[in-house]
């Protein structure tokens, strides 16, 4: 296993941890099989987990084995969920330009993670790209909506493009302080609590949840299953952390809380602004899961929150 670890140029606890989920989706599609045998409607379920069958093979190909790959993948992520954003929200025609600005933001801010630039990385979306959109926008000479392009601009850029361009980041950044696995290592502790966390919120919801939280914004968020979701990606975190990251069980069920939170956090941000919009789903490229903006909403947050996390307590 080492040696085809090795071949593979994968630090051999995330190749174990990714063989691991490979398990997690086979058992997952035996159960599936064996209830739809006895006659029980598992139409959506099956639908989710062959899209997570698709998800997890390209993460894994795209991600831990060619590293430009890698930065495109995930560059290609930040764009399809730019474009699901685009596409719902309402834009002035004469903000054309402008979109096609915040598009080629894509590649540059990518890059900047690539080349593990944090100066740029950390200012060119917030402060540079904050700067030129709206000068661009006030040039054009169209006044009428010019506050409201410019916050729908700004925001879509920084929720669908610097916030998951940190993934990006800790891949890049992370080899220099984590030993155990890499950065390869920290991205799939990030994903994979991040995930895990939607679908233990989700369960612990539909057995125990009695009592909601936002319920205009998420009415099927209840406090039984986020904080069952949130123990729950603890103990899990705990567990993972120390073959994946540089941290010891503490400070991995620490950010394990954090980002459970913090995906929680992100989930009802995105649920807000498709309530505002009226949109059910941002999208429907992931059959079972709605689009892209969808799949990675818990991620705006909890990506950028685990990343200066890190960077505060272990990069030098």
């Amino acid at each position: 296993m080492s040696a085809l670890a090795q071949w593979l140029n994968v630090p051999l606890p995330v190749f174990i941890a990714i063989l691991a989920v490979y398990g997690i989706l086979i058992f997952a599609s035996l159960f599936i099989r064996i209830l739809r045998a006895r006659g029980v409607e598992a139409g959506e379920l099956l639908a989710r987990t062959r899209s997570w069958w698709v998800m997890v093979s390209l993460f894994t190909v795209a991600v831990f084995l060619y590293r430009p790959a890698s930065a495109i993948f995930l560059g290609l992520i930040s764009y399809l969920a730019l474009k699901e954003y685009f596409s719902i929200i309402p834009t002035r025609k004469i903000d054309r330009v402008v979109v096609l600005l915040a598009y080629l933001a894509v590649p540059v801010q990518f890059w900047f993670a690539y080349r593990n630039d944090y100066g740029l990385f950390s200012v060119f979306i917030p402060v540079w790209m904050f700067l030129a959109l709206p000068t661009v926008m006030a040039i054009k000479g169209e006044t009428a909506g010019y506050l409201k392009s410019v916050g729908i601009m700004s925001w879509g850029l920084m929720m669908t493009v610097f916030t998951l361009s940190h993934m990006a980041y800790l891949l890049f950044s992370g080899d220099q302080v984590n030993p155990v696995a890499k950065g390869a290592g920290l991205l799939f502790f990030l994903v994979f609590v991040a995930q895990f966390n939607d679908v233990a919120q989700f369960t612990w919801g539909k057995l125990f949840g009695r009592h909601k939280i936002t319920p205009q914004v998420s009415p099927k968020k209840t406090w039984e299953g986020f904080l069952g979701g949130v123990a729950t990606s603890i103990v899990v975190a705990g567990l993972i952390g120390p073959f994946l990251t540089p941290m010891d069980w503490r400070w991995a069920a620490l950010s394990g809380g954090i980002i459970a939170v913090a995906g929680f956090l992100g989930d009802i941000t995105e649920s807000a602004f498709k309530r505002d919009l009226g949109v059910k789903d941002a999208g429907s490229l992931i059959p079972g899961h709605g689009g892209i903006l969808d799949r990675v909403d818990s991620l705006t947050y909890a990506a950028p929150v685990f990343t200066h996390f890190l960077r505060y307590f272990f990069y030098p």
